[in-house]
């Protein structure tokens, strides 16, 4: 019976959902789609294996903001920055998990991650030239987009491979302080939930970024850091395979929900 009457209530929502999309630009937001941003560089994007079992993974209360600004149901790959790379992230089973906590809701995913791209190229007017793209413009944009449809409830962040020599490392956190409050600022909600993940254990240089990171919560309110712990890599030491980005997009929405319990 239980399953029967979860099954109606997210039926109900998800008719309620489309409804509301049609009518976005000339109402307010839905309350009851939940917006996360997705921002990094490659490992949020995804570059595990897409074999058929993960192509056809889905839930049809999570949605995608699609390249030309659509929302669509999600499936891997969520990003297309990187066309002939992108593949298993964990921003799939980050949403989904979020999804069955939540019945009658509709979570929506914003892709803004940028394979290669250093925390320096996430502020404005910032070119990344081997993808021609402007990561923080961009990512406004899409923001500011989403906000029309629903409300954004977090960000997960996954980036710091680029930012690994110790020079850079250095000024990681402040770089990353900036962007959170940038993020806060553009989104209007100066307690959004910020989850950022630690680099693979299996990356040589991975303690420089992992160190800074593990200072962030006592920093910036409302934040916390997923573990890498037990997480492996495709085979090039630097990209979690498909298993372990899922794996990753769980942590992350098991740490979403406690920084949102204590944000509320």
């Amino acid at each position: 019976m239980r399953t029967k009457l979860t099954f109606l209530i997210s039926l109900w929502g998800l008719l309620m959902w489309s409804t509301s999309v049609v009518v976005a630009q000339t109402s307010k937001p839905d309350s009851n789609f939940h917006i996360y941003l997705l921002m990094g560089q490659s490992n949020m994007a995804g570059r595990g294996q897409l074999s058929e079992k993960y192509k056809a993974i889905h839930n049809d209360r999570v949605k995608v903001l699609s390249k030309d600004f659509n929302w669509i149901t999600a499936h891997h790959p969520l990003h297309y920055e990187k066309p002939a790379v992108d593949g298993v992230g964990p921003g799939l089973s980050f949403g989904i998990a979020m999804a069955k906590r939540h019945p009658g809701i509709i979570i929506g995913l914003v892709p803004c991650a940028i394979g290669g791209s250093p925390i320096e190229h996430w502020v404005p007017g910032a070119f990344d030239p081997p993808t021609k793209t402007y990561p923080w413009d961009d990512a406004a944009k899409k923001i500011a987009y989403a906000m029309k449809t629903g409300v954004i409830k977090g960000v997960i962040w996954h980036q710091g491979e680029s930012d690994s020599h110790p020079e850079l490392a250095a000024v990681y956190l402040k770089n990353l302080q900036a962007l959170i409050k940038r993020i806060r600022e553009v989104t209007g909600d100066n307690n959004l939930p910020f989850i950022a993940g630690e680099l693979g254990r299996f990356y040589k240089e991975n303690s420089t970024i992992n160190a800074q990171l593990q200072k962030l919560q006592s920093l910036v309110p409302f934040t916390a850091v997923v573990s890498s712990e037990g997480l492996v890599h495709k085979g090039d030491t630097l990209h979690f395979d498909s298993r372990s980005a899922d794996k990753l997009g769980k942590r992350y929405a098991k740490k979403m929900r406690e920084v949102q319990s204590a944000s509320n």
